[in-house]
């Protein structure tokens, strides 16, 4: 029997997934908070609740995620490679029941246009923390069982909005290592003309360990931040 939750219309469940995403759903089932980062929500409760839609599709090529470039005019993380999501509104419900799931889904078709009901999720990570800016993040997992059209909604909000396919994520001619002005390093991704980097990146890379699609790569490769320079 599959493990279900369900409020409103807002439901997690893994019946009917496709066999590939087994050793994601695996990671996610075990996966431990320090295990994907080092930085975890206050133990004062500050911060401000957020979520993030981590959409696994299949395309073309194999399976896919799909991330969007936040606007270079944005106050937190300008032009910056991203998962579609955003800060909990009143109306998303409890930070600690479904909200997250809720704003995950809001922010993503308000941000790339997609059809929420096409979109089953599956999972939960734990939260994060990015010091930055203060957010506390949800990785909210989904599979996005019946594709909608998606792309920039608002130009104020995103840049553009893209799917990259595992297969390039995992390639080792892809992956670098940035070093942040602040000595912080960290993985990342050159792919679709795009560095990913940062929480994104971290997010992307466990994935990737946990459910055991990691293949070797030069950890000593190192790519500025503006790399385009």
């Amino acid at each position: 029997m599959t493990r279900a939750s369900h409020t409103e219309g807002v439901m997690i469940g893994k019946d009917g997934l496709p066999g590939w995403l087994d050793p994601v759903v695996r990671a996610v089932e075990t996966v431990e908070p320090r295990q994907l980062s080092r930085f975890l929500p206050p133990e004062n409760g500050a911060g401000r609740q957020s979520a993030v839609l981590v959409l696994f599709g299949a395309g073309e090529r194999g399976p896919e995620l799909l991330l969007m470039e936040r606007a270079s005019s944005l106050r937190s993380h300008p032009g910056q490679p991203s998962f579609p999501g955003g800060a909990l509104d009143p109306e998303d419900g409890d930070p600690k029941g479904d909200g997250p799931l809720r704003a995950a889904l809001r922010e993503a078709e308000e941000e790339t246009g997609l059809d929420p009901s096409g979109v089953q999720l599956f999972g939960v990570l734990p939260k994060l923390y990015i010091p930055v800016s203060g957010f506390v993040v949800t990785p909210v997992l989904g599979w996005w069982r019946e594709p909608s059209p998606v792309g920039v909604v608002d130009p104020n909000e995103t840049a553009r909005v893209f799917t990259v396919p595992v297969a390039d994520l995992t390639n080792p001619d892809n992956r670098v290592t940035t070093a942040h002005p602040s000595g912080h390093r960290g993985p990342a991704f050159l792919v679709e003309s795009a560095l990913v980097w940062g929480f994104t990146a971290g997010i992307i890379d466990r994935l990737l360990h946990y459910a055991g699609w990691e293949r070797p790569w030069d950890r000593e490769k190192q790519v500025p931040l503006d790399w385009r320079a």
